[in-house]
């Protein structure tokens, strides 16, 4: 990644470079189809596993990463001892909140974990707390600095 600060990078009024059908066609269609009453697991999983294969050195490259993925706006509310807050909002995930009232964001929510525990070096588990009524979903990351990986 360059090492411009992420503000220089993005401006908030960039539009996503995919379609908001094709996006939705695939999250919330396809893949819930192929996937099943299994969905949620497997794609923490799966987000896990791009974060290996994507490996973040800090919170502002993740924020960059989310934004050129797509996957919406990322920010910190609160960092504590053992937890991180973030946000995600976003045209994208706005519209999956209110699409489905079943929408997961277990792929974002695995990606952050790993990349947690990669950037911390202790074990990192993700939680998801969709708002439907404000449109955004909220992540805690946490963390117990006694459980090394």
């Amino acid at each position: 990644m360059s090492e411009l600060p992420v503000s220089d990078k993005y401006s908030p009024s960039q539009q996503p470079s995919v379609s908001l059908f094709g996006y939705e066609l695939i999250r919330d269609d396809l893949i819930s189809e192929l996937l099943g009453k299994d969905e949620p697991e497997i794609l923490y999983w799966a987000g896990k596993k791009l974060a290996r294969k994507y490996p973040l050195y800090s919170i502002e490259e993740i924020i960059a990463f989310f934004h050129e993925a797509d996957w919406g706006i990322l920010s910190v509310k609160e960092e504590k001892r053992k937890e991180l807050c973030l946000s995600l909002t976003g045209e994208l995930v706005s519209n999956r909140l209110k699409k489905d009232k079943n929408s997961t964001f277990q792929l974002e929510a695995g990606f952050l974990a790993q990349q947690i525990e990669w950037q911390k070096k202790v074990v990192a588990e993700a939680f998801e707390h969709p708002n439907k009524r404000s449109n955004i979903t909220q992540f805690t990351i946490k963390w117990d600095s006694h459980d090394p990986v």
